[in-house]
């Protein structure tokens, strides 16, 4: 009994010792660290710092520079894209309607867009309520953004910006389903509704974080498969559908007017596009690195395999073709370009180019639709075979960067994209109805046979 009282009586004095160590070393290195300490006032400070966003001024200089790639991807890229495969006697019409959807989009984007997309009172992770859909209004105006307001490491300045040039460009990639047909005024109400009624809720539930629709459903889409490709996709084959056909296609030759702008308009998009891949990481990191490796490799696959489908088909390579094939490939890779590696990027590349050169041709001749600029064959189409295959190549067995079971993942991403078709689909259906029966879509046949640009706007592309 006493050999226990005196073993006990030796732990406790050790454990005391223990206590009473460090007590000692402090006294020995330093005054007591009591509440008014400098040392504790630094410690707090520190902690404070650490746990507040910092801004980054390499991260912040990279999402300029991002920015201003998204928006020269639509004028002058895009618009140069289109100006070239339409007629010479509409080539300003759809120069002029990529130009002045920049400009109008940027408005309803900053009046009410931003909120609508970005806005997440009422959010919570895991919890599907109206929130969950689309924003509320605590943005509109852009109401609370300052100098200091920060999104990750940059301005949310800076981010709202980059968001405006994704949601001008969307739109505008429209305008080549429905080209050389649509009242310019129409055209500017339609593309006004749209924004805030489809573009913004995808936008809302698919990047606006925990509680957004598809965020919780865990639907991968870096850049805008489902967001923007998609989603202009299936909203200009649906426009072109209500609006008919052009008239005298397809029995009357309606041929590029200047490959030449088709093509300058192409390499400006593959160039801008590092900005809308490379720059949705928000940041300056390895993932943007590699999302713009990922869509180099991608672009040259799809526009290889697209010419040589061609060159396979029609006996002869096109400049058309190519470049063509190229923006398929960029589309394709977009929804893919944070979660797939290189070889991953090959495949979608290929298989963009393929199926996209199938859509245009083949399937649009079968189903005799009239699709201007194949804006259905390579945004729609590309943007499908992109979103489903992230969900394959993402996963680290495949080469990806996420832990994913590539089953359930693709079960999720075909969800994704279903959701987004039939919602686009019906919305956009809707709103044209309407402003059909409002004040009419369609030029006079008059107006069509003389030309969108004297018609609608009294110039000529061409004084020669």
């Amino acid at each position: 009994m006493k050999l226990a009282k005196n073993i006990i009586g030796v732990f406790l004095s050790a454990l005391l010792l223990l206590a009473l160590a460090p007590m000692a070393m402090a006294d020995e290195v330093a005054p007591a660290l009591d509440a008014a300490s400098p040392a504790v006032e630094m410690v707090a400070d520190a902690a404070v710092e650490e746990a507040a966003p910092t801004l980054d001024s390499g991260d912040t200089a990279w999402m300029l520079t991002s920015t201003a790639l998204v928006l020269f991807m639509t004028i002058p890229g895009l618009a140069l894209f289109y100006a070239g495969m339409v007629r010479s006697k509409n080539v300003l019409s759809v120069l002029m309607q990529c130009f002045a959807i920049t400009s109008l989009i940027t408005i309803v984007w900053m009046v009410l867009g931003y909120s609508l997309a970005f806005d997440t009172t009422g959010m919570q992770a895991g919890v599907t309520n109206f929130s969950s859909f689309v924003g509320g209004l605590d943005k509109a105006f852009l109401s609370g953004l300052t100098l200091d307001s920060l999104t990750a490491a940059i301005p949310e300045s800076v981010f709202m910006t980059f968001q405006m040039t994704f949601a001008i460009i969307t739109p505008a990639l429209m305008v080549g389903a429905f080209a050389e047909r649509m009242k310019f005024s129409a055209m500017l109400w339609f593309m006004t509704i749209w924004s805030l009624v489809v573009y913004a809720p995808i936008a809302h539930m698919v990047w606006s974080g925990d509680g957004g629709f598809f965020w919780d459903m865990g639907v991968l889409d870096f850049a805008g498969g489902t967001v923007v490709h998609i989603n202009a996709g299936i909203a200009g084959l649906v426009a072109a559908l209500v609006l008919g056909k052009r008239k005298g296609w397809p029995t009357t030759a309606m041929p590029p007017h200047s490959v030449v702008l088709t093509l300058v308009g192409a390499s400006m998009l593959w160039v801008g596009w590092f900005g809308f891949n490379a720059g949705s990481a928000v940041a300056a990191n390895g993932a943007a690195g590699m999302a713009m490796a990922v869509t180099q490799i991608a672009t040259a696959a799809a526009a290889l395999t697209w010419m040589f489908s061609e060159w396979l088909s029609h006996g002869k390579p096109s400049v058309l073709g190519i470049a063509s094939g190229a923006v398929a490939g960029l589309v394709a890779i977009t929804p893919a370009s944070g979660f797939v590696g290189p070889v991953g990027a090959l495949v979608i590349g290929i298989a963009a180019g393929v199926l996209a050169f199938l859509a245009s041709t083949k399937l649009k001749r079968m189903l005799k639709y009239d699709d201007s600029l194949d804006v259905f064959g390579v945004h729609a189409v590309a943007g499908i075979v992109g979103a489903v295959l992230t969900g394959v190549f993402a996963s680290t067995t495949m080469g990806g960067f996420s832990d994913i079971e590539i089953g359930s993942q693709l079960l999720t991403q075909i969800k994704g994209v279903v959701i987004t078709i039939v919602y686009c689909g019906i919305a956009t259906y809707v709103i044209l109805k309407v402003l059909d029966v409002v004040m009419g879509l369609r030029v006079t046949e008059e107006q069509e046979t003389e030309g969108l640009d004297l018609a609608l706007h009294d110039e000529r592309g061409y004084n020669l």
